[in-house]
């Protein structure tokens, strides 16, 4: 564009000095050589009338090339900012679908003090397999060797009938209980997000049970011992019943 705009001002120039020249040229005649015929002044200025003209016709088409080119320009800004627009509602929206989906399926989950009083005929459910898996300090992050352990305990869940998993987080004792309660709930909400997406187990096969560090399997004198007690036990329960 500012190169078409050059070539404007040099075209208006160029007209300037054609107009210049053809003035000069009548005054030369008129009081040079005294000459009035109309075919010799018209012979003279024909050809610099015809540059004029041409040079104008040149510059209008120049300056509608300059708006022509700064129109295209602003539609494709303003397509691309509306295809920047689309993309950024189409990723919020995406988003919030997942984060609605996720909270859902938590909602579904039976978030418990213990089974006790909540679990019909709790007596007739037999424990068939257990595991733990164990955290980082103030982590709820599963590695690859708690996957693992937990991969192992789903093989019996698609040969296992009126089956339930019990899902019990807890902490150390470092740090403020209230902290440690909702800490333990998030580790039992990474081992049934593991589960239930990798291996399609219901929501409501689920019951959570966040401890916090009201119940410590290990001494937490040592750093051995407050590690075993970063964890989640997972049992694996069944109703032999079928009720």
């Amino acid at each position: 564009m500012r190169s078409n705009m050059s070539e404007v001002v040099r075209t208006d120039r160029m007209r300037m000095m054609l107009a210049a020249a053809a003035t000069s040229a009548l005054l030369a005649c008129v009081t040079v050589t005294g000459c009035s015929s109309k075919n010799y002044v018209r012979a003279q200025t024909a050809p610099l009338i015809q540059q004029t003209n041409e040079l104008d016709a040149k510059t209008a088409a120049d300056h509608r090339n300059i708006l022509d080119t700064d129109d295209r320009a602003q539609r494709g800004i303003a397509n691309a900012q509306n295809a920047a627009n689309t993309a950024d509602q189409h990723a919020l929206a995406a988003g919030q679908s997942a984060d609605a989906a996720g909270k859902n399926a938590q909602e579904a989950y039976n978030r418990v003090d213990s089974l006790s009083g909540v679990v019909a005929n709790l007596d007739n459910y037999k424990s068939l397999a257990d595991t733990s898996v164990t955290f980082g300090f103030d982590k709820a992050v599963l590695t690859a060797a708690d996957k693992k352990q937990l991969d192992s305990l789903a093989d019996q869940l698609a040969s296992t009938q009126h089956y339930i998993l019990q899902v019990t987080g807890g902490t150390d004792s470092v740090g403020d209980a209230e902290y440690n309660y909702r800490l333990s709930q998030r580790r039992a909400d990474a081992v049934v997000t593991y589960l239930s997406a990798k291996y399609n187990v219901p929501p409501h096969k689920f019951y959570l049970v966040g401890i916090g560090k009201d119940v410590q399997v290990a001494s937490d004198k040592t750093a051995a011992g407050r590690a075993k007690n970063r964890r989640v036990e997972i049992q694996l329960l069944s109703n032999m019943t079928g009720s």
